[in-house]
């Protein structure tokens, strides 16, 4: 995976901002070129998971990179082939649902639809509260989508949140591989 450019963006489900991140670690020590973006919302809240400022002096400090925190610079990631492969970790219910319904309106969307319009793969690693429910429809459409590949998920908390659903977060190195090579880590659920 040397020499590998990957594009990591961050949207706004912050309870698993340090396991993305550790991922993301992962795929600079192997060797990756990984260029960061972070959603409107992932870089300028702050929560009980930690503040917008912290995480983003951690990502920019791993990566060596300036985050893309705008659409405007999130548009030229497709026309200027910047990445290889786009992983999208955390991917929230709402960017979910937006990537499948073509709606642009982040940083992050925006580099999704400018990577995919030029036909290269993007990896989602799950994290939202309504993937058996609400959001169900958006993750079956995309299941269906070509050039889009998914971090196994599984309900991680299936008692009391049962429509809840998280990728496995130590699969992203492992799938970053598998979606530059248009494969899909299989199983899909786990």
């Amino acid at each position: 995976m040397k020499k590998l450019a990957v594009g990591y963006a961050l949207s706004a489900s912050f309870c698993t901002f340090s396991y993305s991140i550790k991922e993301m670690k992962n795929l600079v020590d192997m060797g990756c070129d990984v260029i960061p973006s972070m959603s409107m919302n992932a870089s300028t809240k702050d929560t009980r998971f930690g503040t917008a400022e912290s995480f983003i002096t951690e990502v920019e400090k791993i990566t060596g990179k300036k985050i893309i925190r705008t659409i405007e610079e999130a548009e030229p990631v497709g026309p200027k082939k910047m990445c290889d492969v786009l992983v999208v970790a955390p991917c929230t219910g709402n960017t979910l649902g937006k990537i499948a319904n073509a709606i642009t309106d982040t940083p992050v969307t925006m580099a999704v639809k400018s990577h995919l319009r030029i036909q290269r793969p993007v990896l989602l690693a799950i994290a939202t509260n309504d993937g058996l429910g609400a959001s169900a429809v958006n993750l079956g459409k995309l299941l269906n989508t070509k050039n889009v590949y998914f971090v196994p998920m599984s309900q991680d908390d299936c008692i009391k949140k049962p429509n809840s659903l998280v990728s496995d977060f130590t699969l992203i190195p492992k799938c970053t591989e598998l979606a530059f090579e248009h494969k899909q880590h299989q199983p899909v659920f786990i």
